[in-house]
């Protein structure tokens, strides 16, 4: 029977020999060597004692025993290579979608379901290998037969006591095939700015930009609604919002904002347009919008903008600065004297979110809900 063991190991190590060879042409060969070497080992060695002890053992109740034993592991030794061979199988086929690439939503979308469906086969492995153990023990059925007999009262106070989780694992299946969100997505999750850093059955982990971890039950982005902001594109458009006097000069200001994001790296040359979208009590409140290529350039940028419009008016025309007047005697306010910057003139497609160019044009004819006629 020793014999028998040692010809097992044999050939297993000669096998993952060839296997570490075989990987520099075929990686999933390098995978199988590395996840299934132990469980086929351990598998293997049971088998052989198996088939040993059946043959050399001694007929009697010892050795009904010891073959029971053998056979119980024998069937946890091999869910256990099941495992690691569908394991295999899914880190080769994760291996043809690579994340570290610009565009990588269908590469995520695929990271996110093959994961799930991995966690979610190793449950059901694990759940077949136990019934496969407690049908080999006569005891044991006797026992699976007396409860199935209260299967019912059972059935209902498991069903209330499961119900939180069941749902949300039905809502972690929901986010995997729904497509609504899919790992290293940028989010915002309860007022915090993140990125999908794990998702599992039950729970999402959302790393936080200052590198703080936020646990969300997966049934919370089912029931109640979140911003995705690389749902279907990096790019992305973002405010900076200021309040100045009603003195403040407009149309520099937009030439400004112009030549802020031309000089910048961080701009992706799409969208550059200040507008007033206030004007009560005493101030008057401007909005930047410009767009980034993706999120954290696109906080850089606005934190840039935010620091150049607020350095030019205290340098060039202070009297924009927010302020609370008392005026006695009503005079003409003096007209304001902050020369364009470097010679700059304002671009009139500056001054409107959805009309200028074609991109403007095109967002206001989505934000309209027009469709295409041939639609």
């Amino acid at each position: 029977m020793l014999g028998l063991v040692g010809v097992v190991l044999g050939g297993l190590a000669l096998a993952r020999r060839a296997l570490r060879r075989l990987s520099r042409r075929v990686p999933m060969a390098g995978q199988l060597a590395f996840r299934a070497h132990r469980p086929a080992r351990a598998f293997g060695v049971l088998v052989a004692l198996a088939v040993g002890g059946s043959i050399v053992l001694p007929a009697g109740d010892g050795r009904d025993v010891t073959l029971s034993v053998l056979h119980l592991a024998l069937v946890a030794a091999g869910a256990w290579l099941l495992t690691a061979l569908l394991f295999v199988v899914e880190e080769s086929a994760l291996a043809r979608f690579r994340t570290d690439v610009v565009d990588n939503r269908r590469a995520r979308t695929v990271h996110t379901q093959v994961r799930l469906i991995r966690r979610v086969t190793a449950a059901v492995i694990t759940v077949l290998a136990v019934g496969a153990m407690l049908l080999t023990i006569p005891g044991a059925r006797a026992l699976g037969t007396s409860l199935l007999a209260s299967a019912g009262l059972v059935g209902v106070v498991a069903a209330l006591a499961a119900q939180s989780l069941l749902g949300n694992v039905l809502a972690g299946l929901q986010l995997a095939f729904g497509g609504s969100l899919r790992l290293d997505d940028v989010v915002i999750v309860e007022g915090e700015w993140g990125r999908i850093e794990e998702l599992t059955l039950t729970y999402v982990v959302v790393q936080v930009w200052d590198d703080r971890r936020l646990i969300v039950p997966t049934s919370y982005f089912t029931t109640k609604p979140f911003q995705n902001w690389t749902r279907t594109e990096l790019a992305l458009l973002g405010t900076v919002e200021l309040d100045v006097d009603w003195a403040a000069p407009v149309e520099r200001l937009r030439a400004e904002l112009r030549e802020v994001v031309s000089g910048s790296d961080l701009w992706d040359g799409r969208v550059s347009v200040l507008q007033v979208t206030d004007a009560v009590g005493g101030n008057v409140r401007l909005r930047a919008l410009v767009s980034a290529a993706d999120a954290p350039k696109l906080w850089d940028l606005r934190c840039l903008v935010r620091e150049r419009l607020i350095t030019w008016l205290r340098e060039y025309d202070d009297d924009a600065l927010p302020r609370t007047r008392t005026s006695l005697v009503t005079e003409p306010a003096p007209a304001s004297a902050g020369p364009w910057p470097d010679g700059a003139r304002p671009v009139a497609g500056d001054a409107r979110v959805f009309g200028g160019d074609a991109g403007s044009r095109e967002r206001a004819r989505v934000m309209a809900g027009r469709v295409d006629d041939d639609r």
